[in-house]
C-alpha cells in the first residue's frame, strides 16, 4: 500500500470512529443489477482503498463536505455501495 492509499485509509478510518452509530462492520443493503446486495461499511472502504489516487481525493473531499455540514456518511457509503452493486 502506497503512502496516498495508507493516508486515505487512516482518513476513513478516523472518521467512522469518529461517527457514533458506525463502524466497518455496519451493513448496507442496495440494489443492484441482480437484486438486494448486503455488503459492510468495511467493504466499501477496501474498494475505495483499491480506487485510483483520483478516486480516492474525489470521494475523500466530499466525505469532508459531508462531515463539514454534519450530514450522513453513511447515506453516501449506501451511495458508493449502488456503484459497486452493479
Amino acid at each position: 500500500m502506497d503512502n496516498f492509499t495508507r493516508h486515505t485509509q487512516r482518513y476513513l478510518t478516523s472518521l467512522i470512529e469518529e461517527k457514533g452509530g458506525i463502524n466497518m462492520e455496519t451493513p448496507i443493503e442496495v440494489e443492484g443489477a441482480s437484486g438486494t446486495n448486503f455488503m459492510s461499511v468495511g467493504v466499501v472502504v477496501e474498494h475505495i482503498l483499491i480506487a485510483s489516487h483520483r478516486e480516492q481525493e474525489a470521494i475523500r473531499k466530499m466525505l469532508v463536505k459531508i462531515d463539514f455540514h454534519n450530514a450522513s456518511v453513511l447515506d453516501y457509503f449506501k451511495h458508493l455501495a449502488k456503484a459497486l452493486a452493479r
